[in-house]
């Protein structure tokens, strides 16, 4: 019973793969796509500080993690 279970999962799954590559993307030109980089590259960059604060015990560090992260969200105000 988990067998058939899992397998229409993974039809499931393919089938919206499928659905999903089938709608076609607008193409970028070369400052929108740049533009989308650096976007995700501040989002990934945001994630890591905050899970660095979630760890972070020294004070100074702490501080140090709050202040960029304010850097990083005003960074992808301004790219809005």
């Amino acid at each position: 019973m988990a067998r058939g279970w899992e397998s229409k999962s993974v039809e499931a799954q393919q089938a919206e793969a499928a659905e999903v590559t089938k709608t076609p993307r607008r193409k970028l030109n070369a400052e929108e796509a740049r533009r989308l980089r650096e976007r995700e590259n501040l989002r990934l960059a945001r994630q890591r500080v905050l899970q660095q604060i979630e760890k972070s015990t020294h004070p100074l560090h702490r501080k140090l993690l709050e202040d960029a992260l304010a850097d990083l969200e005003g960074k992808l105000r301004a790219l809005e």
